[in-house]
């Protein structure tokens, strides 16, 4: 099936990659601009869903005890800046729903990007004396945090943590350095049109970005896409909880126009205010659809192009449309 056009977008010319299933059979697998199936696209902020599946594996294999759990727990050997009091009431729930104050009116990322241990780095801009804890503040770096918490609790590489629990269950070939050792590379590594490779951008010590950086293609992401419609199995093997899908997918924050009237899970979307469908969205429209009721699951792939705010439409006005009428 070719020529996806029953809604017309001016911003699906940096489309990719498609997949799609229904009922977890394939219906849908076209490439554009050059893709195949094994090449891959950093998919942006779908990588802070993946964090989030990553966050889930922790808590059932007992290295994190709750999302309850004070972040400061994790970080016994981090001092917080004088005066700072607000880090040490923020738990675990605050990053995973992108309601955990922070400090300045915008993200430090030429600090946080040319330090050497991104996470530490990070805990410096958490809290704030004026913070509040339960307002949504949408911030891509303190989601680093999280997969800090993972290597202190488990006391593992989290590359390694990834590639043994989640990806390779799921049949994605482990991903290793995307090997990007300054300023230039790494915006080259954001911009690039074509294929990344098998990899993930990593900082300093070896720790993956949590919020951005992760090369995936359309069709691992729809492998992990079906693992979440099936509520956590994949080939008949748990991967993660069936409770932690259902609170990934669960409703914290129901959010205005600035974005897309949408509701915030555990670091998954919620497009149109329900759990019936969870989307992980990242910048140039890199998508996991995830649509319970109708048993299915659509992923694309798109490279970097600012102001792609309408994929999810994209994706319901036409290839869920398309899927329904085969």
């Amino acid at each position: 099936m070719k020529s996806l056009k029953n809604y017309s977008s001016t911003n699906d010319v940096n489309i990719c990659q498609i997949v799609a299933y229904k009922e977890n059979e394939l219906c849908i697998e076209e490439y554009y601009n050059g893709f195949g199936k094994e090449d891959t696209m950093n998919v942006m902020s779908v990588t802070k869903s993946v964090t989030s599946l990553l966050i889930g594996i922790a808590i059932d294999k007992g290295y994190i005890k709750s999302v309850d759990d004070y972040v400061m727990d994790y970080f016994k050997d981090y001092t917080p800046k004088r005066g700072e009091k607000k880090i040490h009431e923020i738990r675990i729930k605050d990053l995973l729903t992108m309601t955990a104050p922070t400090k300045g009116k915008s993200e430090p990322w030429k600090k946080v990007c040319t330090s050497n241990d991104w996470t530490y780095t990070t805990l410096d801009i958490l809290g704030g004396r004026n913070g509040v804890i339960g307002e949504f503040k949408y911030r891509t770096l303190v989601v680093q945090i999280l997969l800090g918490i993972i290597r202190n609790s488990a006391n593992v590489n989290v590359l390694d943590f990834a590639n043994e629990y989640l990806f390779n269950p799921l049949g994605i070939v482990s991903r290793i350095n995307a090997n990007c050792t300054n300023a230039n590379e790494q915006m080259a590594y954001v911009m690039n049109k074509k294929n990344h490779g098998k990899v993930w951008f990593l900082d300093p010590t070896g720790m993956p970005t949590a919020g951005w950086g992760l090369s995936l293609s359309a069709y691992e992401m729809a492998q992990i896409g079906l693992m979440v419609l099936n509520k956590g199995v994949y080939n008949n093997k748990r991967i993660v909880s069936e409770n932690w899908i259902n609170l990934i997918g669960k409703s914290y924050s129901s959010l205005d126009y600035l974005f897309g009237n949408q509701d915030y899970g555990y670091l998954w979307w919620l497009p149109n205010r329900t759990s019936d469908v969870i989307a992980a969205i990242g910048d140039g429209g890199n998508v996991i659809y995830v649509n319970y009721s109708k048993h299915i699951v659509v992923a694309v792939t798109g490279y970097f192009k600012p102001m792609v705010f309408d994929r999810i439409k994209y994706i319901e006005e036409n290839i869920v449309k398309a899927i329904e009428s085969k």
